[in-house]
């Protein structure tokens, strides 16, 4: 993705549609890839024959955001669990704890003596449950973040490149490809004549 944004980027302000296209094609498993080569599929006609309109720039728009919202979709995939074992483990640990000290005082009162021996084992058998539910929940936390940051940044391209491509079907609507339809468009419901 790094290296295919700068270079689509490139071939639009170059006015180079066919290599954006083939760009996009070549990078597959690339998600800013994916989400660009479906949108440009799509208005890829109109523009060779010089007929996109704003409504077809809506559309390429819309499908953007949908290709989008789908690859984030798919990212996400299991961040979810990592998310529920990060959070729940300390509680298992807490719960691990919780048993080990009800131990101790059972151990105590079996014995009837308050001394160190009577608890060790309970107090050993919480430290060890606090200590594994710590050692689960630190690295899946660390995961979550690692891969949330991956996926926002991600999602920053998606959308800056996108953005990109749209801007660059405005211009062509107002610009070169698309005068003449457009022009037509806007005259005929303005009630001007029609200039070529």
């Amino acid at each position: 993705t790094r290296k295919f944004a700068p270079e689509f980027s490139q071939f639009l302000e170059e006015d180079n549609l066919t290599e954006a296209i083939k760009l996009a094609e070549g990078y597959k498993k690339s998600h800013v890839a994916r989400v660009l080569g479906g949108a440009l599929g799509e208005v890829r006609p109109l523009i060779q024959d010089g007929s996109v309109t704003v409504s077809d720039i809506n559309s390429a728009e819309r499908a953007v955001e949908r290709e989008m919202l789908m690859t984030v979709v798919d990212m996400k995939r299991g961040l979810g669990v990592l998310a529920t074992v990060g959070s729940t483990a300390p509680f298992v640990g807490l719960l691990g704890t919780t048993m080990g000290i009800v131990n101790s005082f059972t151990g105590m009162a079996a014995s009837g003596s308050g001394g160190i021996a009577a608890i060790s084992a309970g107090v050993a058998e919480a430290l060890i449950t606090t200590a594994f539910g710590l050692l689960v929940a630190i690295p899946a936390v660390w995961g979550y973040n690692f891969f949330q940051g991956k996926i926002d940044n991600l999602t920053a391209e998606m959308t800056y490149t996108s953005k990109e491509m749209i801007d660059y079907l405005i211009k062509g609507v107002s610009g070169e490809f698309g005068r003449s339809r457009f022009t037509r468009e806007f005259n005929t419901a303005s009630g001007a004549p029609i200039a070529q």
